[in-house]
């Protein structure tokens, strides 16, 4: 294979990949899969899969190609890192944070939405979470709680695996069903018919879609904002990809296009943003729900019998979030304002930074078709899905199940589709750990074998 089209290699400390002298074999995988009492690797969540596949390269003595885990491939940005460091010179590592954020973020966060997303969300709204993991967790919760009769979540699927998995935690009852067969006026008639029964008190999903990558268009997005408030539902957009639909020219700061948002058709939504993907800050766990004024501070009867507080955004803030970790680490804080800040101001180019990711996915895919794979969501209406940092395949008429099981044998981790919620057989492609030219190879070799086996 050329090397050279393989051009500008993201150089990150990691093992490179060895030659893979032989499959793994079924045995010692069925081993180690009812070591950690998985019977069925189509349900494995993500950090499951991570422990099978770091379990198998220690016995077997191989490394791996980790597709299945989203940690961000690029360096985090050194504007966060710099303004972190000062925070913690400052002394503030011995002070507890203000568990409604620091003044500096929820001022640049409410910056940052008015420039990317052309929103008006007040300072007093946007909270800071550890990550958008804990943002959707708290939510859920919530959203759950606001009337005594309970609320269900209604989940726009395909989607983030975990999300589901804090649903059944927290026994909060779900509906979900698969977007891709729902797209533009069959999107509206099938929300109504789910919003119109009374029983879903949250909606959410990502945008781009974590793990199909498709984006809802603002006409889909309108639907989904007028049907919301007509049924008295909140939606919960989910963020972690802001502006990576590479196929359009977003991330110009107070320019035309703007990452499309439900937030331009309802005053029921709270929006998510994580600095993980975005500025690559995954291992500092920041991220912001920001919340609309209306539903900040809407006042709900069951709330104030259950905490003693009625206003929305006070229970979230001073029950919930306070209960679960007493506020977010101080320094990150300040790491995420600082970035924010310079995104806004025009002095960090992050999407222009993260197109890396829509390279890696384009050569990638290339791999996997020539051996016989197949995009499983491979449109979004009539356009081809964009190359970003998620993508679905399959082969033939294998299960979810199956192809994890024999990828997993030829030495290639990712996660399947029936795990995110998804109709469709398949696995979730994530690109952002092939950071070096001779995982590409390594991909061609062992889907060569792969194909030789199921020939």
């Amino acid at each position: 294979m050329n090397r050279n089209k393989f051009a500008r290699k993201i150089h990150i400390n990691l093992k490179p990949t060895s030659n893979m002298i032989k499959p793994i074999n079924e045995i010692v995988l069925n081993e180690v899969l009812e070591s950690i009492d998985i019977t069925d690797v189509a349900d494995a969540t993500i950090r499951q899969l991570c422990d099978i596949a770091y379990r198998l390269e220690k016995r077997e003595n191989i490394d791996f190609l980790h597709l299945e885990m989203g940690i961000p491939g690029l360096a985090p940005e050194r504007v966060g890192v710099d303004a972190e460091i000062a925070a913690l010179h400052s002394g503030i590592a011995s002070i507890y944070p203000n568990i409604h954020g620091i003044p500096q973020l929820k001022s640049a966060t409410s910056h940052f939405i008015k420039a990317f997303l052309d929103v008006d969300v007040p300072e007093s709204g946007c909270i800071p979470t550890v990550g958008s993991m804990q943002g959707s967790f708290s939510l859920f919760l919530l959203c759950s709680q606001l009337y005594s009769e309970g609320k269900k979540v209604l989940f726009l699927d395909p989607g983030f695996p975990v999300q589901r998995l804090q649903a059944e935690i927290l026994n909060v009852g779900s509906v979900s069903f698969d977007v891709y067969n729902y797209r533009d006026d069959k999107l509206g008639d099938k929300l109504e018919s789910l919003l119109s029964g009374g029983e879903i008190g949250a909606i959410v999903y990502s945008n781009p879609n974590n793990p199909a990558w498709i984006c809802l268009t603002d006409r889909e997005l309108q639907m989904i904002g007028e049907l919301a408030t007509k049924y008295d539902a909140i939606v919960i957009e989910d963020l972690a990809y802001m502006c990576m639909d590479f196929r359009k020219p977003l991330g110009k700061p107070f320019e035309a296009p703007f990452q499309s948002t439900v937030a331009k058709y309802t005053n029921n939504y709270i929006l998510m943003l994580s600095g993980s993907k975005i500025f690559s800050y995954a291992g500092q766990r920041i991220g912001v729900v920001a919340i609309s004024e209306s539903i900040y501070n809407r006042s709900f009867e069951n709330l104030k019998r259950l905490y003693g507080i009625s206003k929305f955004g006070d229970a979230l803030v001073l029950k919930v979030l306070y209960a679960i970790s007493s506020g977010v680490s101080h320094s990150a804080q300040y790491a995420l304002a600082a970035m924010f800040k310079a995104a806004a101001d025009g002095d960090l180019d992050f999407v222009g930074k993260a197109h890396e990711y829509a390279r890696r996915a384009k050569i990638s895919k290339e791999i996997f078709l020539r051996y016989g794979f197949h995009i499983v969501y491979d449109k979004d209406l009539d356009e081809d899905v964009s190359d970003g940092f998620f993508y679905t395949v399959g082969y033939g008429k294998m299960t979810s199940g199956e192809l994890i099981r024999e990828l997993l044998m030829c030495g290639i981790a990712a996660i399947s589709l029936t795990s995110t919620g998804s109709s469709q057989s398949g696995v979730r492609i994530c690109i952002s750990q092939m950071n070096k030219d001779v995982q590409f190879e390594e991909l061609d070799k062992r889907l060569s074998f792969f194909k030789k086996k199921h020939n």
